[in-house]
């Protein structure tokens, strides 16, 4: 068996996995590869599968899979996995660091000091008290709320799939989950129902000028209209570690805009989700091969 690591992962992993076969990081070999490993940067389209012609599986190191034809590969007869677990806790430890720097100042405070400004008249506010409008409530979205509640916020959430929540109060609408929110932290797929779901309408009915958190996928925002809520006060802050495209064009909107925190697509990179991820990879080929599906 050939397995192509067609991405990053920990440097470990390759050595982990020719317990099952050879392993290779030359991407010229995905013609020839049986298991191929991908994170965010290949794109497994229709060109790309009819191209791997021997491969019996993909797997995404992370948790969505927007970046896979997931049935047109499932049509050759390709098993498509990710890793959903892995990456919660550093996921939603950038995600809670990026809520925790706007009420903190921390940007302005770090650029002020560099500047030789003493900026103590920008007064701090705290999370204590305030509503989390969670936007999914899967694996990631349970712990930024086991954070939040830790912190003294007001917990709910809006997920289409999920009827009960240990750590939210669960609101039947997206309406709902953001109309009184005071901080948003999004944890949706990206779907043709979630494509530019926070869009101008969405924003006129928040009453609560929030500061929205996106670590999910950077097309859940409507940029131009984020812009815009920015610019006339009915959205405090946007932090984003997501974007349509990574990097994102030079062109895009929210690149040029005031009030915004953005860090490069970072929410799984922390060296101990690396391993995570290696882990569950290895434990998804070890399971499929035990099924005599690989």
């Amino acid at each position: 068996m050939l397995i192509l690591i067609s991405d990053a992962f920990d440097a470990s992993l390759e050595s982990k996995l020719k317990a099952f076969g050879d392993v290779t990081t030359d991407k010229a070999r995905a013609t020839e590869a049986d298991v191929i490993l991908v994170r965010a940067k290949t794109i497994c389209n229709k060109e790309y599968i009819d191209a791997a012609k021997n491969c019996k599986l993909i797997i995404r190191g992370g948790v969505g899979i927007d970046n896979i034809d997931k049935p047109y590969a499932e049509s050759k007869g390709i098993i498509v996995r990710n890793t959903p677990k892995s990456s919660s806790i550093a996921v939603a430890e950038l995600t809670f660091a990026l809520m925790l720097s706007v009420p903190n100042h921390i940007v302005e405070y770090d650029e002020g000091m560099k500047a030789g400004q003493w900026l103590k008249n920008i007064k701090r506010t705290e999370l204590y008290g305030k509503t989390l409008g969670l936007l999914g409530i899967g694996n990631i979205a349970t712990k930024v709320a086991e954070r939040a509640k830790a912190f003294g916020m007001d917990v709910v959430a809006y997920d289409k799939y999920v009827t009960s929540s240990a750590v939210a109060k669960l609101v039947p609408t997206v309406e709902d989950a953001v109309k009184d929110a005071d901080y948003i932290s999004i944890h949706m797929p990206l779907t043709d129902e979630t494509r530019g779901m926070f869009n101008s309408k969405l924003f006129s009915i928040m009453t609560k000028k929030p500061v929205i958190v996106n670590a999910a996928r950077g097309a859940i925002i409507d940029a131009d209209d984020m812009v815009k809520a920015l610019d006339e006060g009915q959205v405090t802050w946007y932090c984003a570690d997501v974007y349509p495209n990574d990097p994102p064009a030079e062109d895009y909107p929210i690149l040029k805009a005031q009030h915004v925190t953005l860090t490069p697509h970072v929410g799984a990179n922390s060296k101990e989700n690396l391993n995570r991820i290696g882990d569950e990879i290895i434990d998804t080929i070890k399971a499929l091969k035990e099924e005599g599906k690989l």
